[in-house]
């Protein structure tokens, strides 16, 4: 492979090309694995199964031994691109035009795959194998449900015994500019349901039947009027947002049986997933006292988590600030990633591309900030491994 090849513009081009569509892993995960293979990393290709989900494909891949370990993660699938006929270039085709390369994926997240290991191929071609460890967990079920990617790879790893020191997931963190933001924390997911039981009939005749609408609609205001905390330093308050609120009535003249809403609860580290379905049960039945309202909760995988400021939090910091000229605000904001299966290992912190287009139709991401990006990868490695 020649050294263009190995340029972060280059892998992010190839990685852009296949349609790695979650579940497919459509080439990807097959080219850096011949990328880092060549290069001297021990490869390995894992495929992971589970019941009512599809099969996923994952790679793991080391160089060195021992401590100190730092582990890259991203993810290689990508969410599909729609009407393609509404793109300004195909997809797939990481198409280049001022200044940006255009594609599904490449803003989230091969762009920062391809910048680390641009960066990992140069430090080893440099310096060697490092005094320690160097690795890349790369999943191919980021985009979908998160079953059959990280979290199984990280319990493949451990029963190897491998132990991580430290990892950067190189999620697309930045809102406006590179160097903007880190995230040294997540916010947890909930999901749930509340369904109300009333009493069918005409709604000429409302003294004659139970509305479940007027007392869901009580329930569904009790919960969502205010946060359900006043949030803590590092986190926002958390909050019940409902997203579906659902009778399935034809009929105007009929009081309907039964109504049901959704609802996600995006909360902070003031709750687990148990504390917060017990808390929102006492709110419903202080909302609507009598009714017959029941909440159901759906598994959580997306619990809350915070790296605390430490030596490795500065030395990423410090490289940011010494290639960018910001120094990035430590944030907790955002969605869910796969660094809360990785925060059970160890120290992790998520640092990539600037995020303005992803999942969007004519995805796209700055070519000088996917070199910037190597650039800042680099150095955390030259800090971190002491060359």
């Amino acid at each position: 492979m020649s050294a263009p090849d190995r340029g972060a513009l280059d892998i992010a081009r190839a990685l852009i090309r296949c349609p790695s569509v979650t579940p497919a892993e459509g080439g990807a995960l097959a080219y850096l694995e011949r990328l880092l293979g060549a290069a001297g990393f021990e490869t390995h290709r894992v495929t992971f199964s589970d019941q009512d989900t599809p099969d996923v494909d994952n790679l793991y891949a080391k160089i060195g031994a021992g401590a100190p370990h730092l582990t890259f993660a991203g993810h290689t699938d990508v969410v599909p691109p729609g009407d393609e006929s509404l793109w300004r270039f195909p997809p797939f085709s990481a198409e280049v035009a001022e200044g940006r390369v255009w594609g599904r994926g490449a803003a989230d997240m091969k762009g920062g795959v391809a910048a680390f290991a641009a960066a990992a191929l140069a430090y080893v071609e440099e310096n060697g194998p490092p005094n320690g460890s160097l690795s890349f967990l790369i999943t191919g079920d980021e985009e979908g449900p998160s079953i059959n990617g990280t979290a199984k790879l990280l319990q493949w790893a451990a029963a190897r015994g491998e132990t991580f020191s430290h990892a950067i997931v190189g999620e697309p963190t930045n809102p406006d500019a590179l160097g903007d933001m880190i995230k040294i924390g997540r916010r947890g997911s909930l999901n749930g349901a509340i369904a109300v039981a009333g009493a069918q009939g005409h709604s000429a005749y409302p003294q004659q039947a139970d509305n479940p609408i007027e007392t869901l609609a009580r329930i569904v205001t009790a919960l969502s009027e205010k946060p359900l905390d006043e949030g803590t330093e590092a986190f926002d308050p958390t909050r019940l947002v409902v997203t579906s609120f659902d009778v399935g009535n034809p009929s105007r003249n009929v009081i309907p049986g039964q109504a049901r809403a959704l609802f996600n609860v995006r909360f902070n580290d003031l709750w687990t997933a148990g504390t917060l379905a017990r808390h929102i049960e006492a709110l419903v039945a202080s909302a609507a006292p009598g009714a017959r309202a029941t909440c159901t909760f759906s598994p959580c995988n997306s619990p809350a988590f915070r790296t605390q400021r430490s030596d490795f939090t500065d030395l990423v910091v410090a490289a940011i600030a010494d290639k960018t000229g910001r120094r990035p605000a430590l944030s907790t904001s955002g969605g869910t990633s796969d660094a809360r299966f990785i925060s059970a290992y160890c120290p992790v912190i998520e640092f990539g591309l600037v995020g303005k287009t992803i999942h969007a139709t004519d995805e796209n991401v700055e070519i000088a900030d996917i070199e910037k990006l190597t650039d800042i990868y680099g150095a955390i490695l030259r800090r971190y491994f002491g060359r």
